[in-house]
């Protein structure tokens, strides 16, 4: 600026010698120079930092990269929370329309991951190698037909391409449908609340509902729900192993790294940040939309099927390739005759065309076989299994990881954690000793029963004096007790007594009486504690209701027992009573009873406990009979602990600390690796324990081959629930972190739950198994059959005909190899799997056992024989004097009897015989519809669409014969089965 007057001055001194005209242009000149000059300073930018183009993107960019420096350039936090228009103290302040404005600017906290398209697996369909191939077959078909018959050879091309379109179209939407539920079960699971400050309020909300620059509040345990920067100088420890997995912890700060990422978790410190990026635009975001969804969903069991099918599909091929060499070799060696008994190749005399003709018809039958050796109806199978079971789980939890689908159903310890809801929240009797012998209320002498209702009766008109929560607890359960189990009606005996509860004995023995009004019989009672009342007792009931003295021996036995329940129970409570005769009168002239010290009558001890629940308690017996073991953790004293689990059932009252199955935690700590590994399976409950001696507790068990589920419900029962096979942490009172590292969460924090859970986990594996059995069944006797018949064929196929069983004419053509072999095992994978009902009666599988135990095997392989038999012997003999059958009729009944047989072998997989007999089958409509659906579709080809399928009508006899030797499978699956249980109970049979 100091350029502009000394212009200015040069300027005016010039003016003097300049006439008047000259004057006026040269201050004209200065004018315009100076404002140009002026406009030029104004208008030069002054350059501080937060003058650049800060943009939303810019700061999280800053964000994700921790770019300490440009952070500090900007102005620091309190600059970002000014840029982004938000308070660090106060939050956003504004009403709903300021968070929407937000969400659509910055953009919502949720990662839309690609959800499964139709499209997609229409294209995976079309490139199995069973539809390649009879497409190409089909193709093939049609170009020849057309140029030997004209317009009547299009029919089997047609047919054939349409069949395999019928197939890509059945098969594609039978994967989409379980990929589509999986995929709504996942959608939400990651969903939790979250508290934030907005307009100076905290607020809980879904961390959905996150908006670039909330300020929210973080505590040890939480999960970081969006990135953003720490507010203060409160340290946090974070685990950012889930975006950065080569790291462990990480101290967040505010001076020298301020950075939070989404997806981490809090392990310790509580804090405040502000987002400054969610959803897509966090690494954590980024990081799950390249995750791909199937690869997600892969689990154990699919992985296992995925490798069977491979194995099946060798044996397939391998058999493909040796029929097509065998019958190469027939060919060119001349053993394949026509009808005159010529050869059909001669060397040098057959033409090429004729040559070429019948090669094309020899590979039909390898491309038959080898176009159903791809078993994808077990990978479909376990996929439908699991989508259906999992939404059965989802009904009472959250299933967060599918992968764990397979383990839950191979639990064979659940650990569990004192914050379940075990036992009901009040206080009851759960039972009454007399003389240290437990007494059923109904076996109860009568003068003892007549003491006790006077002794109940008292405590009810007591009720309004207790200002203890605690007294009113155990008054409530024992006047519970004499209603519902002593048949007491408090009021209507209340009638026939006069009482006074809150007299004091003379003798310096608090207490009560009560007076009789028919006979003037006046008892004075005393309960509470029952050491403190056999101190003042000199006499006992025993259980014949005889009174007895007590002298020091019995005293101190009693005090011994009384010692003994209190370990097993929440309180025990003594009776004892006095009939006087005496009594005087106090200084207000109320009569008061005569009683000795150390003279009362001791009648009993009521024990009270918080009395397991009735479900639960089934629960646990229903998971013992599965081969479930159960262990309680906890960080309560031994009595408390132990007194739960032997109310529970899964502890005997002979358990003590030193069978081994009572331990308290630093003990179990004590002791050496050899000595936990020997001792952890003995165990049934361990007291004081941390979350140290539950994790070694857990390791040793995996490491003695048990399948661990293990509940949990505080951040430092995730590492845990990490370690275990499965996890359970509990919806509402767990951590997020104990939620997050968990494979399911319990909803309701109910223990019945747990069951329910396990019952579908088992049901996964078990329908899977029956599945595989079925389909492994029917791929080895088609296969047998086709490999024998094509073999043993007197002609070449021609080449209009896929076959599966084949002799040279038309017999299973290419509809019907796609409804025979893919289609009906498609709907059998369905009517298997899908089962509104289950039940835990199934065993777990060994950790590392087979796929399919040598059992199975046994059985598929006895299975397969009666359809083997059978088929060759109608291919071989249908046409002989004791059949009968032209050569369309016989391929027509071994179609027929293929498609039955397997309805009826489904049957045998399912259980027929045993759900008959048990009356199961109304539950089970959907088996019984698509048994229907291909007895309908099956009449239909037969009769109906014989032309299209290639078929022959049957008469109702040839029909009749074709039901009954299907039908036969169901006795023989189950002589099959009597012979394996009666060799199993001859094998466990004591040697004579």
């Amino acid at each position: 600026m100091s350029a502009i007057p000394e212009i200015n001055l040069v300027c005016m001194n010039l003016v003097d010698h300049l006439n008047k005209y000259k004057r006026k242009w040269r201050s004209a000149f200065v004018a315009i120079y100076c404002t140009r000059a002026f406009n030029k300073r104004w208008q030069q930018p002054i350059v501080p930092y937060t003058a650049l183009n800060v943009t939303p993107d810019y700061i999280s960019d800053l964000v994700r990269q921790r770019n300490i420096d440009e952070l500090n350039r900007l102005g620091g936090i309190l600059k970002v929370a000014s840029i982004l228009e938000s308070d660090i103290e106060k939050g956003i302040l504004g009403d709903e329309s300021v968070i929407t404005r937000r969400r659509v600017q910055y953009g919502s906290n949720r990662v839309h991951q690609q959800s499964p398209k139709l499209l997609h697996d229409l294209a995976a369909t079309v490139k199995d190698p069973g539809v390649i191939l009879l497409s190409i077959w089909g193709m093939i078909a049609l170009c020849f037909g057309i140029k030997h018959y004209g317009g009547r050879g299009i029919s089997d091309g047609v047919s054939i391409c349409l069949a395999a379109l019928l197939a890509i179209t059945l098969t594609a939407f039978a994967n989409h449908w379980p990929k589509t539920e999986l995929f709504k079960l996942s959608k939400d699971r990651d969903d939790f609340n979250i508290h934030v400050q907005r307009n100076n309020i905290l607020d809980a909300i879904s961390v959905f509902e996150a908006v670039v620059g909330d300020v929210v509040v973080l505590n040890a345990g939480d999960q970081i729900p969006a990135d953003g920067l720490i507010i203060g100088e409160s340290p946090l420890l974070v685990d950012e192993s889930n975006v950065r997995p080569h790291m462990d912890s990480v101290e967040i700060n505010g001076s020298g790294n301020p950075f939070l990422l989404s997806g981490t978790k809090v392990i310790n410190g509580s804090a405040r940040m502000i987002v400054t990026a969610v959803g897509e635009k966090t690494k954590w975001g980024n990081l799950l939309i390249s995750e791909s969804y199937s690869s997600e969903q892969r689990t154990p069991l699919q992985m296992r099927l995925h490798k069977l099918s491979k194995f099946l599909a060798t044996i397939g091929f391998g058999a493909a390739s040796i029929v097509l060499a065998v019958l190469l070799a027939r060919y060119f060696t001349g053993n394949f005759h026509d009808g005159g008994g010529n050869p059909h190749f001669v060397a040098g005399n057959t033409n090429f065309k004729e040559v070429f003709r019948d090669l094309i018809g020899i590979v039909a039958t390898p491309v038959a076989i080898a176009s159903t050796a791809i078993q994808e109806g077990l990978l479909l199978a376990v996929l439908i299994n699991i989508s259906f079971s999992a939404k059965k789980i989802n009904q009472n939890a959250q299933l967060r990881k599918l992968s764990a689908c397979e383990a839950i159903g191979n639990t064979t310890v659940i650990i569990l954690d004192e914050k379940l809801k075990l036992t009901l929240d009040h206080l009851a009797v759960t039972s009454f000793y007399i003389c240290a012998k437990h007494i059923p209320s109904s076996e109860i002498p009568k003068n003892v029963l007549q003491l006790l209702s006077q002794a109940i009766i008292l405590s009810h008109s007591e009720a309004s004096s207790s200002s203890r929560s605690s007294d009113g607890e155990i008054r409530n359960a024992i006047q519970k007790w004499g209603d519902e189990d002593l048949g007491l009606e408090i009021e209507e005996v209340s009638e026939n007594y006069t009482m006074n509860p809150h007299s004091i004995c003379n003798s310096g023995n608090s207490g009560s009486w009560i007076k009789k009004k028919s006979d003037d019989s006046l008892h004075v009672h005393q309960n509470g504690d029952a050491e403190d009342i056999l101190e003042i007792c000199s006499h006992y009931y025993d259980e014949s209701g005889d009174m007895k003295e007590m002298v020091s021996s019995i005293r101190e036995e009693k005090l011994a027992q009384v010692k003994e329940m209190k370990s097993k129970v929440h309180r025990c409570i003594a009776f004892a009573h006095k009939s006087v005769t005496e009594e005087s009168n106090d200084e207000h002239g109320n009569p008061v009873p005569e009683v000795g010290k150390k003279d009362l009558v001791f009648i009993g001890i009521a024990c009270l406990n918080f009395p397991c629940r009735p479900a639960v308690r089934m629960a646990l017996e229903e998971l013992k009979r599965a081969e479930v073991d159960f262990k309680i953790i906890t960080r309560n004293d031994t009595l408390p602990a132990k007194a739960l689990a032997m109310e529970c059932g899964f502890l005997e009252d002979t358990g003590d600390m030193n069978s081994g199955e009572v331990v308290e935690g630093p003990v179990f700590r004590s002791y050496t690796h050899s000595e936990r590994l020997e001792k952890c399976q003995k165990i049934r409950v361990m007291a004081r324990a941390s979350t140290i001696e539950k994790h070694r507790m857990v390791q040793c068990l995996i490491e003695n081959g048990e399948v661990v589920a293990v509940t949990g419900s505080t951040t430092g029962d995730a590492s845990v629930l990490k370690v275990a096979d499965v996890g359970f942490s509990l919806g509402s009172q767990g951590t997020q972190q104990a939620m997050a590292s968990s494979n399911v969460v319990i909803k309701d924090d109910d223990f019945e739950s747990i069951p329910r859970i396990v019952t579908w986990g088992r049901a996964i594996n078990h329908k899977t198994q029956l599945y595989a059995q079925f389909q492994i069944t029917v791929f080895f006797s088609s296969l047998v059959t086709d490999v024998i018949s094509a073999v043993s064929a007197k002609e070449p196929p021609n080449f209009n005909i896929v076959t599966a069983i084949s002799s040279g004419k038309v017999t299973f053509a290419a509809v019907q190899v796609l409804w025979a072999k893919l289609v009906v095992g498609m709907l059998a994978a369905i009517a298997i799997t899908i089962e509104d009902h289950a039940e835990l009666k199934l065993l777990p599988k060994a950790k590392r056992g087979q796929l399919l135990s040598n059992a199975v095997w046994e059985n598929i392989a006895a299975q397969s024989v009666y359809p083997i038999v059978l088929l060759l012997t109608i291919q071989f003999k249908g046409k002989s004097e004791a059949f009968r059958l032209d050569s369309g009729t016989k391929d027509t009944m071994i179609f027929n009897i293929f498609v039955l047989w397997q309805l009826c072998l489904m049957l045998n997989t399912k259980g027929f015989h045993r759900n008959f007999s048990e009356g199961q089958w109304r539950r089970r409509k959907l088996l019984g519809g698509i048994i229907a659906v291909i007895i309908l579709v099956q009449v239909l080809m037969v009769q109906v669409l014989h032309k299209f399928a290639n078929t022959k009508p049957l008469n109702w006899k040839l029909w009749m014969i074709c039901v009954a030797l299907a039908l036969l499978t169901c006795p023989i699956g189950c002589l099959i089965e009597n012979v394996k249980h009666f060799a199993e109970a001859f094998s466990k049979a004591p040697s004579s």
